[in-house]
């Protein structure tokens, strides 16, 4: 009509969506530069130096020693020589830290130290105290399984000096190594594709049965081996720190070491007493 005022029609516009953020995928536990086949090769070249270097310190001592016994002979003297066993030993763990410093900074170009978690946590010796009363309830368990009463282990104390140079390795690079590779290099490729219950788990159960020999292959010493495993994986979890379960590691053997040297007067004197270092 004339005079009122003209309503423009209303327009149609298509709705459109406010738009929504993509939820971020939530951060892995672990995410190492290296993988799995990295870890492979690093145990498979363990195993032959270890082979390898046997092999070579057994030619040795027959060349050296025993000129007129057999090769197998002369690995069996090698048994009968614990400082042979040690000085072997001290190669191989060498050997072992280099492969796997070459391999992280050689082929991914990354400190190798950082990166494979090596920080120290606040309160370094409340990780020592861990592996000591780790120690003392563990020892209250072997009381109640059937431990081995003669180790192939135990005979390396039987003499001072190779006692003292054992433990001194026992505290020191037994303890480091083990740590950096299975703690530092395995772990973390487990538990970025397992997750990290089934980490702590799966890296303690080749470190036991890494040690089965040295305990005539009894499965309560593998029991006990393993728990100490668990252990230290839980604080490295915790912690993201290697260091950390280093210093629970060298709380259990030392303290272990400590009670040992106190009961045989210095190595002096020795006694059936077991000695479970891991």
């Amino acid at each position: 009509m004339d005079g009122e005022p003209s309503v423009a029609p209303p327009t149609s516009e298509p709705f459109v969506a406010p738009a929504v953020s993509p939820v971020p995928a939530p951060p892995t536990v672990e995410n190492p530069v290296w993988n799995g086949w990295d870890v492979a090769l690093i145990a498979a070249l363990t195993f032959v130096m270890i082979v390898v270097l046997q092999l070579a310190l057994a030619k040795w001592v027959q060349v050296l020693w025993y000129p007129h016994n057999t090769f197998v002979e002369a690995v069996q003297k090698v048994a009968e020589r614990p400082i042979l066993l040690i000085a072997s030993q001290f190669l191989i763990y060498v050997l072992v830290a280099l492969l796997m410093t070459m391999l992280v900074e050689g082929k991914y170009h990354v400190p190798f130290w950082r990166t494979i978690g090596w920080n120290w946590p606040p309160g370094v010796w409340k990780y020592v105290g861990i592996g000591a009363a780790l120690l003392l309830v563990l020892n209250t368990l072997e009381g109640l399984l059937p431990m081995p009463k003669d180790t192939p282990f135990e005979h390396l104390f039987d003499k001072p000096l190779d006692a003292y140079l054992l433990a001194l390795i026992a505290v020191t690079f037994a303890p480091l190594m083990e740590e950096l590779f299975f703690r530092g290099f395995l772990y973390p490729v487990l538990a970025r594709d397992t997750g990290v219950g089934w980490a702590i788990f799966l890296s303690s159960l080749p470190f036991a049965l890494l040690h089965l020999p040295q305990y005539a292959y009894a499965w309560a010493a593998a029991l006990v081996i393993l728990v100490v495993g668990i252990v230290c994986g839980i604080v490295r979890a915790a912690t993201k720190s290697v260091a950390a379960s280093f210093l629970v590691h060298v709380g259990y053997n030392g303290t272990q070491m400590l009670i040992a040297l106190l009961l045989t007067r210095g190595f002096t004197h020795m006694p059936k007493v077991s000695i479970w270092f891991h």
